[in-house]
């Protein structure tokens, strides 16, 4: 089973228990692929369905760091465990030795020598990592090594 009819099925399987947070997060991703469907007129992968849900999980983790400035706890435990739903979707997070060494990696295969070429270790490293981190982790890192 794809992530799409993962998701698909995890949304009826919501309603029927009615977990109304689930429910919510799971439409609101289905909306998000089907904007792209119908915009770009083409069938979307697994991975472009990963990018939408780290897309919005960031937009999450902001809101839930806004809510806690402005203090509102309710709405800071509803960005939480919408997070954790997102997260159920996504492939384990790499840690930070494993991520260091596969950026070496990506470093060395596109000769990349000093920050100039900090834009083609970001495009190859998205595309050698995908959504096992974030581009932030990512840029940090890449930082690190080039400087």
């Amino acid at each position: 089973m794809n992530l799409k009819e993962q998701i698909k099925s995890d949304v009826k399987n919501a309603m029927r228990a009615k977990e109304i947070v689930k429910r919510d997060t799971l439409r609101n991703i289905q909306a998000s692929i089907k904007q792209i469907e119908v915009d770009e007129r083409r069938e979307i992968t697994d991975t472009d369905i990963e990018n939408i849900m780290m897309k919005y999980l960031k937009q999450r983790e902001d809101a839930k760091i806004q809510f806690a400035d402005a203090g509102r706890e309710d709405l800071v435990e509803k960005e939480e465990a919408e997070i954790a739903i997102i997260q159920a979707y996504l492939p384990e997070p790499m840690d930070d030795a494993e991520l260091e060494s596969v950026l070496k990696e990506v470093i060395a295969s596109v000769g990349a020598q000093s920050m100039k070429d900090m834009g083609k270790v970001m495009g190859a490293a998205k595309n050698a990592i995908g959504s096992r981190a974030d581009g932030g982790r990512i840029n940090v890192i890449v930082k690190k090594l080039l400087g």
